[in-house]
């Protein structure tokens, strides 16, 4: 149960703090006090989303936190939203924790019924979960849930390969025609750009050989440099012996043409090499740049985008050689699945059937007890509905028994659809009666947002009985406008606005003694009627 919750900036509420008991706690109030927010706030605690717009003008985040009693164990549960982002940060205890784990725990901490959960109960779908959920035994429906959700992935990939499939046969002469004309130049990764470099280096080569080639011819051709430096050697000898000075300039004379003739003999066996060279690999390269070339230009992309697509094409085409065996293999697990969701089906149809007769009858015996006559009658209808339709499987498709809540309010009337001829009255029995049935003694506290919504009469007093009866087992938080149901709380807590410093403000007061008969009496219509009926009320408790 709720022992203390706390609700800070949401909305109209700047701090407000509820100190809840066991048994019935009644909030009331005017219309638009701020009653329904309180419920939110509750809601939000336990894992709905909240809007960041509802956080207090002016203040950073709302805060939201409660102290919960389980099997006399204490649970501090907080949640905090930013009002810039958005995003809203969530405590068990002092640890953080995940939106999933209150989504997990909030069963065990809170039951909510309101006028939205009256609309709910009108969806077949709702009602076959329902029904479900009354379920003795829930291993049948968590294994029918995992053969569906397991079919359902196969026939996904099955679909999916024969989409593909089917697309790829579109093109095979094309991938064939693409792949024969990749295999038969099998361009390499960045071989285009290393042979380009190779031919620039092979073109510089053969320019630096033509070079020494001229400088050879340079020292070598008639009349020859090496004999005219040799002349001009000797007669530069016979000068120095009648002008000394120039016996130097025989000597440089002579080691320039011994420095010429060595320069010669290099020159005679670089270029030779450097040629032979150039010409073998020039011819390989050309004619590789050519092939690359051509390939580029018949399929219309780069060298580095060709590379590429031969993997595709080759992997498209392995798929399409072999999707038929994968086919198979798929259509062998979608039968073996089949088989095990029949099975699994068969077992929850007969077990659906018989928690629908436990269920109806014990929710006859409730709304007997809620004012309706005592030949009300609920009925389970069941209707077949396909739960998966096979795709390589050559046999009908599975279908399974989902129950749909037909009941027979009044004698003499066949027996109807809730949403054909339940009025929110009795959608209000309807749903209160339902959620009593999951009321256990320390288990989560119920919450009913004014489900006494179109009762009144008779019929107000036996929803007031009832009520009171289920919180002596479980703890009850009741938002209503009626002073007939009011009068029951064991605690009773009073909404109002106001207004301090321009500020309008969501104030909460537990009252006592004269206080809850003022506020039955305003409930009851003021004046002496509203006193009068305030008194008659709390004389007959």
């Amino acid at each position: 149960m709720i022992e203390v919750l706390r609700i800070k900036n949401l909305a109209l509420i700047d701090d407000l703090e509820l100190e809840l008991g066991p048994g019935l706690n009644v909030l009331t109030g005017e219309t638009g006090a701020g009653k329904s927010f309180i419920v939110s706030a509750v809601n939000f605690l336990t894992g709905e989303k909240m809007r960041p717009e509802l956080v207090r003008a002016g203040c950073d985040k709302a805060v939201v936190e409660a102290l919960f009693v389980q099997d006399g164990e204490d649970l501090i549960l907080r949640r905090e939203l930013a009002a810039g982002t958005g995003r809203s940060r969530i405590y068990v205890g002092d640890s953080l924790a995940s939106r999933e784990t209150l989504a997990a725990m909030r069963p065990r901490l809170l039951l909510h019924a309101s006028q939205h959960g009256q609309q709910r109960l009108l969806q077949p779908a709702f009602q076959a979960a329902l029904l479900d959920a009354f379920l003795p035994d829930p291993a049948p429906l968590a294994e029918r849930n995992r053969l569906v959700k397991e079919l359902t992935d196969i026939a996904g990939r099955i679909r999916e390969l024969d989409a593909k499939a089917s697309s790829l046969e579109e093109k095979r002469q094309f991938l064939e025609f693409q792949q024969t004309e990749i295999k038969k130049v099998n361009p390499l990764p960045g071989e285009e750009e290393e042979l380009s470099a190779k031919r620039a280096a092979l073109a510089q080569a053969r320019k630096a050989s033509e070079a020494l080639s001229k400088a050879l011819e340079c020292i070598e051709r008639e009349p020859k440099l090496l004999d005219g430096l040799a002349d001009l050697h000797a007669e530069l000898l016979h000068a120095g012996a009648v002008a000394p000075e120039f016996t130097d300039d025989a000597e440089a004379v002579a080691a320039f043409r011994h420095q010429l003739k060595d320069m010669a003999v290099r020159l005679r066996r670089a270029p030779a090499a450097g040629a032979a060279v150039s010409a073998s690999d020039a011819e390989a390269i050309e004619k590789r740049l050519f092939e690359l070339a051509q390939l580029r230009r018949k399929l219309h992309k780069s060298l580095a985008e060709i590379v590429d697509l031969g993997g595709q094409v080759t992997a498209n085409l392995d798929f399409l050689d072999g999707c038929a065996l994968d086919r198979k293999q798929l259509a062998r697990e979608e039968a073996a699945g089949m088989e095990a969701l029949a099975t699994v089906l068969d077992t929850l149809a007969e077990a659906r059937r018989a928690a629908a007769k436990r269920l109806a009858d014990a929710l006859e015996d409730i709304l007997r007890g809620l004012g309706f006559s005592k030949d009300v009658k609920v009925i389970f209808e069941f209707s077949p509905a396909t739960v998966h339709t096979p795709v390589a499987v050559a046999a009908p498709a599975l279908v399974e028994d989902r129950a749909r809540i037909l009941w027979r309010p009044n004698p003499g009337q066949p027996p109807q659809p809730l949403d054909k001829i339940a009025s929110g009255g009795e959608l209000s029995r309807f749903l209160l009666a339902l959620m009593s049935l999951s009321a256990e003694p320390g288990g989560p506290t119920l919450i009913f947002d004014e489900i006494d919504a179109g009762i009144g009469g008779l019929t107000l007093g036996s929803v007031g009985e009832y009520v009171k009866k289920l919180s002596g087992t479980s703890q009850i938080v009741l938002i209503t406008h009626w002073p007939q149901l009011a009068r029951l709380a064991d605690r009773h807590f009073f909404v109002r606005k106001s207004v301090e410093n321009d500020q309008t403000s969501t104030r909460c007061t537990r009252l006592s003694g004269q206080a809850v008969a003022s506020e039955l009496a305003r409930m009851a219509g003021g004046g002496e009627a509203g006193v009068a009926m305030a008194q008659r009320l709390l004389t007959d408790l």
